[in-house]
């Protein structure tokens, strides 16, 4: 098993692929208006509309209620990427800081309260870990 994407569904697709185009860098790749991708080397960030959820059952998801999940992105400087997203991000939960596994995080959340960490490897064994 091999995995793929994480999906988030949402009440407003366009508002929330700005986002994510703007904190990953990335153009998302739009299947339809309620279906957009955005592809990174490692994985794909799948965003759709809650019109979508039928299909998959009729309370399958729903949108802005995740509590559970973090969407986590390794970048080379998280302080540099902080400053970068400071006009952007309006909830951040943790400024850059140093976890006790290596990492040096940013967590924030996006526009539907979705967790977000973005993160570089500081430690020479979270750097291994990480390629980097």
């Amino acid at each position: 098993m091999e995995l793929v994407s994480i999906r988030i569904i949402t009440d407003d697709v366009a508002r929330l692929v700005a986002f994510y185009e703007q904190v990953t860098g990335t153009t998302a790749v739009w299947g339809n208006e309620v279906f957009a991708e955005l592809a990174t080397a490692s994985g794909t960030l799948a965003i759709a509309d809650t019109r979508t959820v039928p299909l998959f059952g009729s309370r399958a998801a729903e949108s802005g209620a995740n509590r559970s999940v973090i969407i986590e992105y390794v970048v080379d400087d998280v302080d540099a990427s902080y400053e970068e997203l400071r006009g952007l991000v309006e909830h951040v939960v943790t400024e850059p800081t140093t976890m006790p596994w290596g990492n040096r995080a940013l967590l924030f959340r996006d526009p539907d309260g979705n967790l977000v960490n973005v993160f570089t490897p500081v430690t020479p064994q979270a750097r291994a870990k990480f390629g980097r």
